[in-house]
């Protein structure tokens, strides 16, 4: 069977992440979102897979190349052009238009196939909801979720009727306003009919465009509510929510990677510390190659990427660390989120290091001690509790 990754998106919202990884090789515990999609599908024989690629897409390209060591097929269908020096320079097409240029440069989607949005964990059969859209004789559905009434205006709502016939949807409606549960989760099926009402070589939305044209016309569109696990990473407060549900237990088909070496802490291969002379507390991932020197701190849910240098002193609680990163001496991080010279909040809010002539605080751990500025304990605390997350002159 075949499906569609959709995997072209610059991924703005989990900026400053995206600067340098596509969305779809976010790391959840150092396995890329994008594979627990392509596992997700190879486990219901989908085995034919698309992505549509654009920003970084050589990045995306290059992890998964053929697919053949992920047991499936894998094509990419580029959307963008070649710069004057032979750059790659992305335009996504939209999701719609997309899907469309795949099918218009060969008929590839030719029976019932599945897209998924490539910024999601999920635990879902798709293969009773492939039978169920197959039962309905439908030509477009969404896989919906329902989520608790209080939650509805953080999410796309769809508004269906008796039957699963998808009647509205209301982008982010207030409680008050909103008139269902059930949530548009970015996974659809779709019949190859589908590319009758989307048009070649436009910029097209699945969700803003061809649903509100399918609903005007009264196609046999429908929505099916089901009880899965969908943990989303749209925004980068929902990545910081997804690892530490993941360390904690809370995702299904995520397992810890590494060894657990104490209850609660499990670590990549030659992690350097004195478990007796730190204090840790699960759950916490350390990468491999990770230094904690004596007197450092770890409160889970936190993680630490691999090749990381956390300095005596320095306290990480409830905080996501990417790889090659050195917390200095007495730094304190509590809710955030490291991603080279950038150190995030749990809202989003972001302090670049470098601009903000803090960039001591939080190094390469590549680059050698003798060239970082030092500064007493003391010092260092002071600076520290200056950060400020609500000055925008320091946001990136």
């Amino acid at each position: 069977m075949k499906a569609m990754i959709l995997a072209a998106g610059k991924g703005t919202r989990v900026q400053p992440i995206t600067y340098t990884i596509p969305k779809p090789l976010i790391p959840i515990l150092q396995k890329p979102v994008m594979e627990f999609l392509v596992d997700l599908l190879r486990e219901h024989d989908f085995t034919d897979i698309m992505v549509n690629v654009s920003h970084l897409a050589q990045e995306i390209e290059s992890y998964f190349h053929d697919g053949q060591r992920f047991g499936v097929n894998i094509g990419y269908s580029f959307e963008g052009s070649i710069g004057g020096r032979g750059e790659l320079v992305g335009k996504a097409m939209g999701s719609a238009g997309g899907m469309k240029r795949i099918q218009d440069f060969a008929p590839f989607f030719d029976d019932t196939f599945v897209v998924l949005c490539g910024d999601a964990l999920i635990d879902l059969d798709l293969t009773a909801a492939v039978k169920w859209h197959r039962e309905k004789g439908s030509l477009a559905t969404v896989v919906m979720k329902s989520v608790p009434k209080q939650e509805v205006s953080s999410y796309g709502v769809v508004v269906t009727d008796e039957d699963g016939r998808i009647q509205a949807f209301q982008e982010k409606p207030t409680v008050e306003e909103a008139l269902s549960s059930d949530i548009n989760t970015g996974i659809y099926i779709f019949e190859p009919e589908i590319f009758n009402y989307i048009p070649s070589n436009e910029e097209y939305d699945i969700g803003s465009q061809l649903f509100p044209k399918l609903v005007e016309m009264g196609a046999p569109f429908y929505g099916i509510s089901m009880d899965f696990q969908w943990v989303d990473i749209g925004k980068v407060p929902d990545y910081w929510q997804a690892i530490r549900s993941v360390l904690m237990g809370y995702v299904n088909n995520v397992k810890i990677p590494g060894n657990q070496v104490r209850p609660g802490i499990y670590t990549g291969l030659n992690v350097s510390v004195n478990w007796d002379k730190v204090n840790i507390e699960g759950p916490v991932y350390i990468g491999a190659m990770t230094k904690i020197e004596d007197g450092a701190t770890i409160v889970g849910p936190s993680m630490i990427g691999r090749n990381c240098h956390i300095c005596s002193g320095a306290l990480i609680d409830n905080s996501v660390v990417f790889e090659y990163s050195r917390i200095g001496s007495d730094v304190c991080l509590m809710d955030k989120l490291v991603f080279g010279r950038y150190c995030v909040d749990k809202t989003g809010n972001t302090i670049d290091l470098q601009a903000a002539s803090l960039d001591w605080l939080i190094t390469d751990s590549r680059q050698p001690m003798s060239k970082v500025n030092k500064m007493s304990p003391l010092e260092a605390r002071a600076i520290v509790q200056m950060f400020n997350f609500n000055d925008s002159s320091r946001s990136a």
